[in-house]
């Protein structure tokens, strides 16, 4: 039976009618006036007015110019594995053509979407990774028009590191405006920027909602929450390592969920302490401290049975198995945006560099979906084409089974069919 050693808070539901209503009234306004409203709430949230919010050609080398070259190569190194595994992916959403019947043929074809557009949040951090995320990954899929955005850092335009990561993974146009009006303008346009067919990217809360609303006009990747890990460890596990992997993605938000399910007492009470010891030099503990005190959870179960149970009900974003048989939890686990098998890899690893996508479902999302890959950027549609003799055969069935339904005109289609290839 689980044992809880923490427990997260019970967070009141949040009333977001006044979000909703907010990102509406965004949403209407730069569907119907297009830039001006862009450039009104620029200027009212971002303090930016720029001559053109598309980025130039100049801005470009200069960002790139001024970025230390260690930093190119890290951000080449990452790309290059990003690029990489999702190279495999895709050569794994196939065309094929199948004979089900003498004479009945039925195929499917992997067609990509005609635009994307990216979105890179600013806010607390410069996440430069999340357009390597969010480029390369509907490149790699064969979009043939990639248009990435990313909010002015303190008034000042892109920040230089992120604006090459998405030269870099192959934008193919680049803008600075952030928030609710830039979503709004990818899927509607505004001068100089046609509409596209689907927005990625994660950020704040109205971010979210905008892509709740936008879904529809444009195909969205999925919604997603505060970041979220749970860690399933056993006694070989060390809890200074399991204490920075918590504090790792509590430093993301206050509201960032944490977890332990541990197989042991003793390393469990063991990380709690080490997670207040290590909080008092952490850098960011001013977020992170929040987060853990409200929203991080140490459980204590009898059986990886138990663990797997109570990981699945939790269905985390990310997944840590630190245990001395790490298998048994990837073979039996089915709820997560990303597991990290092992002590030697951490979920920082698949945020940044390792190859895997970090656009994962959070809020229990991974019940039904997985995260950002190529396959979210194709569409798989379906063709059929028969013999004469064969759609005479099909016709018989089928025009019984409209009729069933008195869909007769249904009915009469096949009928006709049947009728003409019989002589």
């Amino acid at each position: 039976m689980a044992e809880y050693l923490k427990t997260a808070i019970e967070k009141p539901e949040e009333d977001i009618s006044e979000v909703r209503d907010t990102v509406s009234k965004i949403i209407q306004e730069v569907k119907a006036n297009g830039e001006d409203a862009v450039r009104r709430y620029s200027e009212k949230f971002d303090h930016w007015s720029p001559k053109s919010f598309r980025v130039s050609e100049d801005e470009i080398q200069k960002a790139k110019s001024n970025l230390p070259p260690n930093m190119v190569e890290d951000i080449d190194f990452c790309q290059a594995q990003i690029r990489n595994f999702a190279l495999e992916q895709m050569a794994r959403q196939q065309d094929f053509e199948v004979e089900t019947l003498p004479g009945v043929h039925l195929g499917q074809k992997i067609i990509p979407v005609g635009s994307s557009g990216s979105y890179i949040p600013g806010g607390r951090y410069p996440l430069l990774a999340s357009a390597h995320m969010t480029v390369i990954t509907p490149k790699v899929a064969g979009v043939p028009r990639v248009v990435a955005c990313s909010p002015p850092i303190k008034a000042e335009g892109l920040y230089p590191a992120t604006l090459y990561s998405m030269v870099a993974g192959g934008a193919d146009e680049i803008y600075c405006m952030g928030g609710v009006q830039s979503l709004a303008a990818f899927a509607y346009g505004m001068a100089g920027l046609d509409p596209v067919d689907m927005i990625v990217g994660a950020g704040n809360k109205y971010v979210a909602e905008a892509k709740r609303q936008l879904f529809g006009t444009v195909g969205i990747d999925l919604l997603a929450g505060p970041t979220e890990i749970l860690i399933i460890a056993d006694d070989s596990a060390d809890p200074f390592i399991l204490a920075a992997d918590l504090l790792g993605q509590a430093e993301h938000d206050p509201n960032s969920r944490q977890a332990l399910v541990s197989l042991s007492k003793a390393i469990a009470q063991e990380t709690i302490r080490e997670v207040e010891r290590q909080l008092i030099d952490l850098p960011t503990k001013e977020v992170a401290a929040l987060s853990w005190r409200d929203f991080g959870e140490v459980v204590v179960v009898d059986s990886p049975e138990e663990a797997v149970a109570l990981s699945d009900q939790w269905a985390p974003e990310h997944l840590e198995v630190q245990t001395q048989d790490w298998r048994y939890y990837l073979e039996h686990c089915r709820n997560y945006g990303s597991v990290f098998l092992g002590e030697e890899t951490t979920v920082a690893y698949g945020d940044k560099t390792i190859g895997t996508n970090h656009v994962l479902p959070t809020m229990k999302a991974a019940r039904y979906t997985g995260g950002l890959f190529v396959g979210k950027f194709v569409k798989t549609v379906t063709y059929q084409y028969a013999t004469r003799e064969a759609s005479q055969k099909i016709a018989e069935v089928c025009e019984r089974s409209c009729n069933y339904e008195n869909m007769l005109a249904h009915g009469i289609s096949c009928k006709v069919r049947k009728e003409k290839y019989a002589k």
